[in-house]
């Protein structure tokens, strides 16, 4: 049964060898029972339940692989129960996989017909995409990529079969060209692409339909709503400030101190029982629209007993900007580092080691330009896998890292990854990131785990987002 991935709980996330894994091993212990029957099964109920009513044909759109497949067995079943079907294909019987091969044969000897081309003119009731799945391994061009551009432009819901046609399942980087579908309906599991880089802009709706497979143990997770995990416990009335942690945050070069109020309304807005900002203009020492917050020296704040510390927020890439950093990194507190602190350790190696060997937690939170530097590359090479960047970050720094962006992804050190489903293009804007680092600064100062800090901070971040502002 479809069931929309929003309303799971830490889904499992598996790229392409996972099922590929899952469907061997499924193929052999049930030999008679082929998935293939069980998806094309499960694309045709959703299919019906999504056409229009309004008489016109189903279009269907198969490729040369068993995503085609898929395509024939629910062109088949929707058929069967009295859609008009216009099935496009121009896949060669003979060069099928076995399963879609019989798929095909099987949509022929029922009477179906298969169209070279859409036909022009013809209003259709829903599209169901079956061109390419979790095995497309190159650029999509030629009539394949002529019927998604088609498609994506007729007046009618799009479902795509696993994932939309020319999306990379892991990586969600469009291959030439991608169709944007209304609605995804992924089977075994839901696939990492479909979250992150461009995939959230053309899946739609994401809906998962076990087809009754359980696969292995997976690496990687949605963050769709948070675990008890990710909660604070609630506050004895018997408290004061010093049970919720003293948060210190360092930053804010002349002309850029806003950066680094904004990270400090941030940790107190979530519940710091204090937060001090060590700013490098001295001409503030002040917050007037939240003098809650106190102020001390960089100098002397980077050396004070904290429970977090903080720094990059308008820090500047300055001499004592790096001096301040060198003495953040020798901290025995958890330590998160952003903006200005990353470009800094991009650019010196010895700060680099030094964030390495770090005894206590270090937590990363880079965008994709960011995350470049650190990794000596362009951004085009980070957005073409978030993942495999977040985990290099994650293992090179032995850190919490979170790749920021759409589905920002967050990697621990021990590899184990999460997609966060929150947020979107309006956190775009600057000062959206400060009061990300003021908020894991937060939540760690109040006793969360590093890993559930980071989580929760990121939820909660694009979650608080989510609502467009005025213009």
């Amino acid at each position: 049964m479809a069931t929309p991935l929003a309303s799971l709980i830490s889904p499992p996330l598996y790229p392409a060898a996972a099922i590929r894994a899952a469907e061997q091993a499924w193929h052999i212990a049930h030999p008679d029972d082929t998935l293939m029957e069980k998806a094309g099964a499960a694309a045709a109920d959703f299919a019906a339940a999504r056409a229009l009513d309004t008489g016109a044909p189903i279009l269907v759109l198969a490729g040369p692989g068993n995503n085609g497949g898929d395509a024939f067995v629910a062109a088949r079943q929707l058929a069967m129960r009295g859609f008009r079907i216009c099935l496009v294909s121009r896949a060669d019987p003979a060069r099928l996989p076995p399963d879609a091969a019989h798929a095909h044969a099987a949509w022929r000897a029922a009477g179906g017909a298969c169209l070279a081309d859409i036909p022009p003119g013809q209003p259709f009731s829903l599209i169901v995409d079956g061109l390419f799945g979790v095995g497309l391994a190159r650029d999509v061009t030629g009539i394949e990529a002529h019927w998604i551009e088609k498609a994506d432009a007729l007046a009618c819901p799009r479902l795509a079969l696993d994932v939309p046609s020319g999306l990379d399942a892991d990586t969600g980087r469009v291959c030439g060209i991608a169709l944007r579908a209304d609605a995804t309906l992924s089977f075994i599991g839901a696939k990492p692409g479909l979250l992150t880089a461009d995939g959230p802009d053309h899946a739609g709706e994401i809906l998962v339909d076990t087809l009754g497979v359980t696969a292995a143990a997976a690496a990687g997770y949605a963050l769709t709503r948070p675990e008890p995990r990710h909660h604070l416990p609630p506050r004895p009335r018997n408290s004061h400030k010093g049970l919720f942690g003293h948060v210190g945050i360092v930053g804010g070069a002349p002309g850029r101190v806003g950066a680094t109020l904004i990270a400090g309304r941030a940790a107190l807005a979530h519940g710091a029982g204090l937060v001090t900002l060590g700013v490098l203009d001295t001409r503030v020492a002040v917050d007037y629209s939240e003098p809650r917050l106190m102020f001390a020296s960089p100098e002397k704040l980077v050396q004070e007993r904290l429970t977090v510390l903080a720094i990059g927020p308008g820090l500047g890439q300055t001499p004592p900007a790096r001096i301040l950093l060198q003495a953040a990194l020798a901290a025995p507190c958890p330590l998160v580092l952003d903006a200005d602190a990353l470009n800094l350790l991009a650019g010196d190696a010895a700060l680099a080691e030094a964030a390495a060997r770090r005894a206590a937690p270090t937590l990363l939170t880079p965008h994709p330009g960011e995350a470049a530097r650190l990794l000596d590359c362009d951004t085009a090479t980070v957005q073409a896998d978030r993942i495999a960047a977040a985990g290099t970050l994650a293992a090179r720094f032995s850190a919490h890292v979170a790749l920021k962006g759409a589905g920002t992804v967050i990697v621990h050190p021990h590899g184990r990854y999460a997609i966060n489903t929150t947020g979107g293009p309006h956190l775009a804007q600057a000062g959206s990131g400060d009061r990300l680092t003021g908020l894991a600064a937060a939540l760690l100062a109040q006793g969360m785990t590093p890993v559930d800090a980071l989580e929760a901070a990121v939820w909660r971040h694009g979650s608080e987002g989510d609502q467009p502002r005025p213009p």
